[in-house]
Formats: structure tokens, sequence, C-alpha cells
């Protein structure tokens, strides 16, 4: 009995139904409004919902994705958002996705901007954080789990996964891992098959190319827009290293901001569900009220669209060569050991008493054995924390 072929990406998108773009929106909007805890905490939560539940991808295709965002600069979670829709309904789900997971955050951050311009200070997060945490910490351990299977498929994958482990702890930056993870894999895979075929080795020179940064003298929305669109373009690694861009700029610089404002702009995009870039706005809303909100905003997430438009459709092409498959695949095991790293610093800061113990194992029971949805436990667990904080 013949098998049906199974459909790629492209033949995919033409089959889906006109609701599509509908499901992207709820979902991602959705996953706007309850995704905290980081860009770790957010893939995993995608993956629960895109790869268990609605089974869009499979975890293979989920972490080639993966492992293209960290390949590009920007929010990589935000970048997944826009993969998906990519891969999901084409050009207009890359828009509806990326933007529905953008929006919610955009309009609390903006909130929040609001209230600390008018009365000097940001509203006390802390307690639902206390309960949010632990419940962040399970789901990205269930995704750890799902991908590392999938992804650590043979010995030397399961050593890179390791190797990256270690590096990471060690404080080796976290490009040096994931290209030294893919580059590993994939000359090992391009030597492998020259010698099979009994041919000579040689090695073709890579180039390095610079970027450079646009400047400005004074404040203004357009300047705004330009030092934003720079940061998009050119930001690798956490929020940490947002915070570096912002600091050397518009604090040092420029004098745009006080000390105090740009740490008071980074607790509001790290407190807040969805991508920490959202500082942005905090940032655009302090300088310049809701035009100001809006023009940070598109700046620095405008990239995001651009990078995964063009490299999301070459993800299917790299996948079927031999060495190019083979470098994505030591991406994507050096992702899963640098997921892991910031998922055990997390827990580290997350895990602070016996309840938040206990909350992390009943989040995990409800996950893995009931399948409980991630949205019902990341608000059970802001309730419980206003509970215990309360009481």
């Amino acid at each position: 009995m013949i098998e049906p072929e199974t459909p790629n990406a492209e033949t995919r998108q033409r089959r889906e139904p006109p609701d599509t773009l509908k499901q992207l929106a709820f979902l991602f909007f959705k996953l706007g409004v309850i995704s905290f805890g980081g860009p770790a905490a957010h893939v995993a939560m995608m993956e629960d919902e895109v790869v268990r539940r609605r089974r869009w991808l499979s975890h293979d295709e989920f972490l080639d994705l993966l492992g293209a965002t960290n390949l590009i600069p920007g929010p990589n979670s935000t970048e997944m958002a826009i993969h998906i829709g990519h891969r999901r309904a084409g050009w207009p789900g890359l828009l509806v996705a990326g933007s529905c997971f953008i929006l919610p955050a955009t309009l609390i951050v903006t909130a929040l901007a609001w209230a600390y311009v008018r009365y000097g200070s940001l509203p006390q997060t802390d307690a639902i954080l206390y309960g949010v945490k632990p419940v962040v910490i399970a789901i990205i351990l269930q995704a750890l789990w799902g991908l590392g299977r999938a992804a650590l498929k043979t010995r030397t994958l399961a050593l890179i996964g390791a190797a990256g482990v270690l590096l990471e702890f060690l404080g080796v930056h976290e490009l040096i891992i994931l290209f030294g993870a893919g580059g590993a894999i994939g000359f090992g895979s391009w030597v492998a098959g020259r010698m099979r075929r009994g041919e000579s080795l040689s090695l073709i020179p890579a180039a390095a190319t610079a970027l450079a940064a646009p400047s400005a003298s004074s404040f203004g929305l357009w300047p705004l827009f330009l030092f934003f669109l720079k940061v998009g373009s050119v930001l690798f690694g956490s929020g940490y290293v947002l915070l570096a861009f912002l600091r050397a700029d518009l604090v040092e610089r420029w004098r745009w901001l006080t000390e105090s404002q740009l740490l008071d702009a980074v607790t509001a995009g790290q407190v807040t569900p969805g991508p920490v870039f959202t500082t942005a706005t905090f940032i655009g809303y302090v300088l310049g009220g809701l035009p100001g909100a809006l023009v940070a905003t598109v700046g620095i997430f405008l990239p995001a669209f651009f990078f995964v438009a063009v490299s999301g459709p070459l993800v299917p092409r790299i996948r079927r060569s031999a060495t190019a498959g083979a470098v994505l695949d030591g991406i994507n095991a050096a992702s899963l050991s640098l997921m892991a790293v910031v998922s055990w610093r997390l827990g580290r800061a997350a895990l602070v008493d016996w309840a938040t113990v206990a909350m992390l194992v009943v989040s995990l029971v409800l996950l893995i054995r009931f399948r409980l949805n991630s949205a019902w436990l990341v608000l059970a667990g802001a309730l419980v924390g206003l509970v215990f904080r309360l009481v």
C-alpha cells in the first residue's frame, strides 16, 4: 500500500482554509497577552500551541525555524511568530502573526508609560510575577523535553548540545556558540561527503561585513525612528545586550534619558508579557508621547519582518542540502543548550520558597499528564501570586 506524500510547507499554505488568518490572529494575540518570562518562555508557549495542540508544524520544522531566528538579528520570539505565520499562511500570515504578537505588549507598555509620565513611578507587579515565574519555568522545561528529543538525534548532536551548555556557563558569547556548533557539524558533513566521493578537500574563505550605525544630533521623531531601526537591525542576544545599546546612545551620548528612566523602561519591558523589545515603546512615549511610542515601536520591530521575509523561504531549501542541513542541525542543538541555561538562571530567580517549588511541580504535572493549556496555567499563576502576596 502506497502512503500518501506528506505535503510540504508551500502545499500546506495553498490548502489552508479561509479562516487561517483569524486563527493566527487569535493565537498570537492570546500569546502576546500571556507570554511572560522572556524569549525562551515565549518559544516554549509557541511550541505547545503550534506543535503539540494544533499540529501546524512538526518538531523538526519548528526547530528549523528556531535555528533560523538565531541566525538573524532582532527579537527571537517575535521572529518565531512571524516565521510561523509565514509558514502557515504566506505573506498575509507573516504580517498578521507578527503584528498580533506585538500588539498586546505594545498597548500594555504604553499604558504603563502613561502612568509613569503622569505619576512618576511604575505600578507594582511583584505579586503577579511571583506566581507566574514558576509556571513559565515548567512551560520551558516541557518544551525543552519535546524539542530536545527531536534535535539531539545523534550522539554528536547531544555532545554539541552539552558543549553549548558548558560554554554558555563559561560566558562565551551566544553567537560564537551558535555559529561554532553549526560550523562544526556542517564541516564534518561536508568532509564526510567529499571523502565518500573521493574528492580532495579545499576550504572557501569567508568574508565578514560590518554595519554602520546611523547617528542623530538632537531629539526628534525621525532620529528616534532611525535609532531604533538601527537597534532592531544589528542587535543579537538578550535583553541585557539591548540595555547596553540603549545606555550608550540614549543616556551617555545624546542624554535624552537619565539612568533612572532607562532602568524603569527596561523594567517595563521585562515585567510585561510579550517581547522585551517593547522597552522601545516605553522610551518613545516618555520622549515623545503617543507619536514617539508608535515611531519607536515600528522602528525596532520593522527589521524583524524584513529579515524573516528574506530568510524564511530559504529554510526548506537549506534543509534539502546535506551540508547546510547539518549546519542547521548544529545550530538547533546549540539553540536548545542556550534555552536550557536560560531556564536554569530563570529558575534560580523564580524558585525562592516552597510555594514556588510546589507551583512548578503542579504545573509540570498538569502540562505533561493532563496537557492543560499553558494560557490557563499562566493566568492561574498570576492569581495565586496575588493571593499569596495579599495574605
